[in-house]
């Protein structure tokens, strides 16, 4: 398995991303809560769409802890809209079509799939603490079931 660029302790990479909606979303925007950002390949896909339902569907124990989901991608914002609209998304897309922030958090790797190697997304996800620093690390991880793992290390 690859490491990740960061590591628990350190400083959460800043960033400005466009939401679904074409609004300006910076990470200082959050500073003093806790904000999960994770990162998933393509809007609109099998995987994709299960663990967004799963972070929709458990966002209000998110609320009840007082943690932000952001959901990142390389989509446009006009995809993230009409992803967001059709699986009832209540929570923050985020589009990176430059992939600057996904590389800041170390989410722009080489991948494999059916015996291809590529430049793509890992779906991997960080909690960033009220400091603003990395708290925990979730690196390539499976779709199904992770909005639940990472519900669990917040309890």
């Amino acid at each position: 398995m690859a490491k990740t660029a960061l590591r628990v302790g350190d400083k959460a990479p800043d960033f400005t991303l466009k939401d679904a909606n074409g609004k300006d979303v910076s990470l200082k925007d959050f500073h003093g809560t806790r904000v999960v950002i994770y990162f998933y390949p393509r809007a609109n896909t099998p995987g994709c769409t299960i663990e967004a339902c799963e972070f929709r569907d458990l966002r209000p124990k998110f609320v009840k802890q007082d943690v932000t989901v952001l959901g990142v991608s390389a989509d446009a914002p006009k995809m993230l809209a009409g992803f967001a609209a059709k699986q009832k998304l209540n929570f923050t897309l985020l589009s990176d079509p430059e992939h600057k922030m996904i590389e800041a958090y170390g989410a722009w790797r080489m991948k494999k799939f059916m015996g291809r190697s590529f430049m793509g997304i890992v779906r991997s996800s960080y909690l960033i603490g009220p400091d603003g620093k990395i708290a925990q690390v979730w690196d390539n991880v499976k779709a199904k079931g992770h909005a639940a793992e990472v519900l669990d290390e917040l309890s």
